[in-house]
């Protein structure tokens, strides 16, 4: 499942930011611009990586600091798959995940495709926000 996100634009990007109340900064313009153009899941180390390809001069702490920006704000999703690897998803609808721990990819599962059932009563006060599964595969021996 690879979800279609309409941003054309940088002006489309920083609209977004907004509407999310972040400032539209030139760098995470740029950082969001990689995000959605990808529309994969990537890693702080990927987006890093990606958006200084082009000679740009984004330091790491920058982008971190903005993915997790991004993530409070639900701009993306923060996907912890393995414990030493986060993701980051520009597809904030309903969704799980595959999880090949060989490889270290992470696929979209449809919403739909899965049920939960029998979840505890929620301690008091609190509200069900969201139900994220992680099914992870290892190659058969």
């Amino acid at each position: 499942m690879k979800t279609e996100l309409k941003i054309a634009s940088d002006a489309d990007l920083a609209a977004l930011l907004r509407q999310h109340d972040i400032l539209p900064t030139t760098q995470r313009v740029l950082i969001a611009r990689t995000m959605f153009k990808h529309c994969a899941h990537l890693s702080a180390e990927d987006v890093f990586r990606l958006v200084n390809a082009e000679n740009r001069h984004v330091s790491k702490a920058t982008v971190y600091n903005t993915l997790g920006l991004f993530a409070a704000k639900r701009v993306i999703r923060e996907v912890i798959a393995d414990p030493a690897r986060i993701f980051y998803d520009p597809n904030t609808q309903p969704h799980h995940h595959f999880y090949d721990v060989a490889s270290g990819a992470l696929t979209d599962i449809s919403a739909d495709q899965i049920r939960v059932s029998g979840l505890p009563p929620l301690p008091t006060g609190s509200k069900l926000e969201g139900i994220d599964v992680i099914v992870r595969l290892s190659p058969e021996k």
